[in-house]
């Protein structure tokens, strides 16, 4: 790993954000390619209610898989700062950790899954004919999630050993087998939204397999059982900053149950249903942005812990300026092209005609969302679990949920769609303020 940490000290920041972001955005692009794939073959292939069960489901799912996403994040973020400071039995030892606590959380959330099923289902908006869609869609994809966690945090691993390649090469695999998959399941053997479940359950496991192919035979982490030694430090480590990740995700998902529920009570399944297009396209659609932010996190994690700061503030102005370029882009894209878009996922004809003006609304201030997104990074990557947790669920737990919670009331339906770019606004402001803060205080030496 020399030649990697030199070129993380070194090497141009441009070239290596590029180097770091493109396979990252590749690999998230294809990444959500499983849940935008989901999506148009149920909603073509089975109807535009299994849209709407998709949307109940998939929150849940998402929110114990996070998991691996959060323990990977925080976990790599210790990783980093471990390499950047030439300590790499520690950083051996974190790895080993964010296996051991990846597979264990994410198994206990699977067996009370298994154990509340019906009631976690209604939680989240199995109401009226969503339910039984829901219902056949929710036992496979619960039982692969631990391989979905161990996916997530396997990739943010590889990408902190400067192997982002491998990280989209993982992502694409899951994405060609969920396809493949998909078409046989659903199209040929008609199996329905069961079929669809268990295409996206059988990706899952694909992509694990490829994770595990890379660090047994690719990865310079080379673990030995010595390193799966229990470290409190370590653990708590690795677990004050992954809550920044989990909190967010667990937020997320507060918003998806209140956001179904508000939505039935509006406006029906119909109303499910369109969101289940919109949410699908905020996971698609911004995909270069996350890529970005994901390629910014090891560059800023190795430099801050090597000290490096100006590197540090070059990489946050650097990653500010692609990321907002390119969120500029999808906006004007998103304006544009709503309603073919829409059409893409169904011919229900009341869903082509909502949809459009809905998605506009909740994309309308995607254009600024790269200084929150950045921002919130950055605090992570230095290790500043509080001002990481606070900035993160900024957008969705400070702003988006009361935001929702009181507009409808006033406004009907619309009033959902408008709370989204406003808490964007009132987020990255806030962002905006802590971190010109920091750039004047911590990162204003060399």
């Amino acid at each position: 790993m020399e030649l990697s940490n030199q070129e993380l000290a070194k090497k141009d920041i441009r070239g290596l954000l590029i180097k770091q972001s493109v396979p990252a955005s590749i690999g998230i692009l294809f990444m959500t390619v499983n849940v935008l794939i989901d999506a148009v073959f149920v909603g073509r292939w089975i109807g535009s209610l299994a849209i709407a069960a998709l949307s109940v489901v998939m929150p849940i799912t998402f929110f114990i898989s996070a998991i691996g996403l959060a323990v990977g994040t925080g976990g790599s973020s210790v990783l980093s700062r471990a390499l950047g400071g030439g300590d790499k039995e520690k950083a051996l030892n974190t790895f080993a950790h964010q296996i051991m606590m990846t597979f264990g959380l994410s198994s206990l959330f699977v067996i009370l899954g298994l154990f509340f099923g019906d009631e976690i289902l209604y939680a989240f908006g199995a109401n009226g004919d969503i339910k039984e869609p829901a219902t056949a869609f929710f036992l496979p994809i619960l039982l692969a999630v631990p391989f979905q966690a161990l996916c997530m945090m396997g990739n943010t691993v590889i990408r902190a050993e400067d192997k982002s390649r491998h990280s989209m090469v993982s992502m694409i695999v899951s994405a060609v087998a969920n396809i493949l998959f998909d078409i046989l399941f659903i199209n040929i053997l008609d199996m329905g939204i069961f079929g669809a479940a268990l295409a996206t359950a059988l990706s899952f496991f694909a992509c694990f397999l490829y994770i595990a192919w890379f660090f047994a035979f690719k990865s310079e982490l080379r673990l030995i059982w010595k390193n799966f030694a229990w470290h409190k430090k370590i653990a708590g480590e690795i677990t004050s900053l992954s809550f920044v990740t989990f909190a967010r995700q667990g937020v997320i998902s507060v918003l998806a149950v209140l956001l179904n529920h508000t939505l039935f009570s509006f406006g029906g399944e119909h109303a499910v249903t369109v969101y289940g297009i919109i949410s699908r396209m905020l996971m698609f659609a911004l995909f270069p942005v996350l890529g970005i932010t994901q390629g910014f996190l090891p560059i800023a994690g190795y430099n801050y812990g090597a000290g490096n700061y100006g590197r540090v503030r070059e990489t946050i102005f650097t990653s500010i300026k692609y990321a907002g370029g390119l969120a500029i882009l999808i906006f004007v894209v998103i304006l544009v092209f709503a309603k073919p878009i829409t059409s893409v996922f169904t011919t229900d004809p009341e869903v082509i005609r909502d949809t459009p003006g809905a998605l506009r609304w909740v994309f309308a201030a995607s254009p600024i969302i790269a200084v929150q997104l950045i921002g919130a990074a950055y605090f992570q990557a230095a290790g500043k679990a509080t001002k990481a947790l606070l900035l993160t669920l900024s957008k969705q737990g400070f702003f988006l949920i009361p935001l929702v919670l009181i507009l409808p009331h006033f406004f009907g339906i619309f009033g959902v769609w408008a709370a989204f770019p406003i808490a964007d606004v009132l987020s990255t402001i806030v962002t905006g303020v802590f971190l010109k803060k920091e750039m004047q205080t911590e990162l204003k030496s060399n």
